[in-house]
């Protein structure tokens, strides 16, 4: 149950803002359909965060425990530096109309634009650190959701009014705290 609550809370924090969030804003302006949106976001975090999972776990059994615990470690605090950088979508990048309809533009797009994003190698780095592969996914997932969604259903009338700033700061530290936690061997039971 830790791998899941770490995993949804750093995945939730770390996507505020993400390039994914902006994406997920930007299909809810076009498309105005919030339900294949939020199918389409589910389905292409499942099967990225758990091919980033399954990567994870292969490198903890792998890699030696000693040099895991650095990578990892290095890789949270990496993360954290990255988190306080805002992500931005390009201002000529559109989301074009597809025959294949809005759910599966929005699985196609979701998926990819996810692909090398923090909140993937986050989930990378978390499956290296938890055994339970199964919560790892669930929580980042679940992370992923409480961040988008939300994205999806209030579009423009929230996001001027969200303190991205903060939250950036706050999944920074989030990040940080869990990499030192992994270098100082803390890891275990301490979140």
């Amino acid at each position: 149950m830790e791998a899941f609550l770490v995993s949804a809370l750093a995945i939730a924090v770390g996507e505020i803002g993400d390039k994914t969030q902006l994406l997920a804003l930007l299909l809810a302006a076009r498309y105005k359909k919030p339900l294949p949106i939020v199918l389409g976001i589910l389905c292409a975090t499942l099967a990225n965060h758990a091919l980033a999972a399954l990567l994870g776990q292969w490198v903890a059994a792998h890699v030696s425990a000693g040099v895991l615990r650095w990578a990892l470690g290095l890789s949270f605090i990496a993360i954290a530096a990255w988190t306080l950088k805002p992500d931005e979508m390009e201002e000529n990048s559109s989301v074009s109309h597809s025959r294949y309809g809005v759910f599966m533009v929005t699985c196609i797009a979701f998926f990819l634009a996810e692909i090398g994003d923090k909140t993937q190698l986050a989930t990378v780095a978390l499956a290296a650190k938890y055994s339970s592969i199964g919560w790892v996914v669930a929580g980042s997932t679940v992370g992923m959701m409480v961040a988008d969604v939300p994205a999806v259903f209030l579009g423009k009338i929230a996001s001027p009014n969200f303190p991205f700033k903060l939250v950036r700061y706050i999944a920074a530290t989030i990040f940080l705290l869990i990499g030192a936690a992994v270098l100082l061997g803390m890891g275990s039971g301490l979140f």
